[in-house]
């Protein structure tokens, strides 16, 4: 009797093991077969030549990119991003500038003194980057575009916006991304200090908010030689409607608020003297804090009006150095259908390239995407591409030599 009930039972876990082999390899083949559909390559939007300029020089604008296999959605991506990406070591050199209205920017620089690539401190090429909204020189895309950058010989200087570099905030004035004076300023120090050095502008989110706005007015004046960005709100008034969403708002809206508004907090002794601040921290939304705090801070009638000028999808035109734009379609921060296409088409300088996946300066690939990855290698090859060949891209952008 006990013989047949030790062969019942195997038969029965034989059938159970089978079943779940089964399962597991079905599960196994319909996931491989989500990411195969999830796996395209990128699409990129710009003119004949730079394409050709961007394929030869930079041919990540080629790959197939593969979302990781447990991490395809753009809200997914993003927050599983900033849980789990890593942040490399970084010695920066704290330098703080003054300001023509009597305030102070903060300075975070890597100059890589021991680049074999470019002994010569003179003329070594500088990348200049701009964090997105509540960043600074610790934020790990920032410390992953330095290493890259490091790696090819390059010196960086990170640009913290007022009040977010850890710097005492000298009068009532923080920043928008609509005003462009502070990153003039910081271009102008960088060219006095490296006359010779050719200098990459690389934005991310609202940092390339901030970069295209300043490139679009300041034509071939900008004294940058190309700009990069990643994942750029380009309709400040779209992306605001797509972060309230509810589930956007709740993962992303407020906690960027709660940002903000601890920034307010550190500065209050001196940002009382112009708002209101204990109205501007009830505010809930990116929009209600740019409504009590920033439009009035620059002198705008409305968070509308300070929206639309800082939108920075119409500057394109104005632009005269090579751009290079990073975008997912599933950016629950810059909604797909803000991406201006259909001005980047008909323009001979500027390159979108955007991914069916990736969310907001995420791009994430790889079982366990801790280090650099998709997003690192686009940034990594076009500053190989147009610091080391600056004539070059400008020939194929149909722009005048330097």
């Amino acid at each position: 009797m006990l013989l047949y009930f030790l062969e019942l039972w195997t038969l029965q876990w034989e059938f159970v093991s089978r079943a779940d082999t089964v399962l597991l390899c079905s599960l196994t083949a319909a996931l491989y077969y989500l990411w195969g559909r999830k796996s395209q390559r990128p699409l990129l939007v710009c003119g004949e030549t730079f394409r050709d300029f961007l394929q030869e020089r930079c041919p990540v604008v080629n790959e197939t990119f593969r979302p990781t296999l447990w991490c395809w959605g753009g809200r997914l991506q993003t927050v599983v991003c900033f849980l789990i990406k890593s942040k490399p070591h970084v010695d920066y050199r704290n330098e703080l500038i003054k300001t023509n209205d009597g305030g102070q920017i903060s300075l975070d620089w890597a100059d890589n003194d021991v680049s074999p690539a470019y002994p010569d401190a003179s003329t070594r090429p500088i990348v200049l980057i701009l964090p997105g909204l509540t960043g600074n020189s610790r934020q790990s895309y920032v410390r992953h575009a330095v290493c890259q950058a490091a790696a090819h010989g390059y010196r960086c200087v990170v640009f913290n916006n007022r009040g977010f570099g850890g710097e005492e905030l000298l009068t009532p004035i923080t920043f928008c991304a609509a005003n462009t004076s502070d990153l003039e300023r910081v271009v102008q120090h960088v060219k006095n200090l490296y006359p010779q050095a050719p200098i990459l502008g690389v934005g991310v989110s609202l940092g390339g908010m901030l970069l295209l706005n300043y490139l679009g007015r300041k034509g071939g004046e900008s004294g940058l030689i190309a700009g990069l960005t990643v994942s750029v709100p380009w309709d400040a008034l779209k992306s605001a409607e797509s972060m309230e969403e509810p589930l956007n708002c709740f993962l992303f809206n407020r906690h960027l608020t709660r940002g903000l508004c601890e920034a307010v907090v550190r500065h209050g002794r001196i940002l009382k003297k112009v708002v209101d601040i204990d109205h501007v921290l009830k505010a809930r939304t990116i929009r209600e804090f740019d409504e009590r705090f920033t439009a009035p801070l620059f002198r705008y009638e409305s968070c509308t009006e300070y929206y639309r000028h800082a939108s920075p999808d119409k500057k394109l035109p104005s632009t005269d150095v090579p751009v290079l734009c990073l975008n997912a379609a599933d950016d629950p921060f810059s909604p797909q259908h803000a991406f201006p296409t259909s001005i980047a088409k008909d323009l001979s300088n500027v390159a979108l390239l955007v991914t069916s996946h990736g969310g907001h300066i995420a791009f994430l690939e790889g079982l366990f995407p801790r280090g650099a990855g998709y997003m690192e290698r686009v940034f990594s090859q076009f500053a190989r591409a147009v610091l080391d060949n600056p004539q070059e891209v400008r020939k194929a952008c149909h722009l005048s030599q330097i």
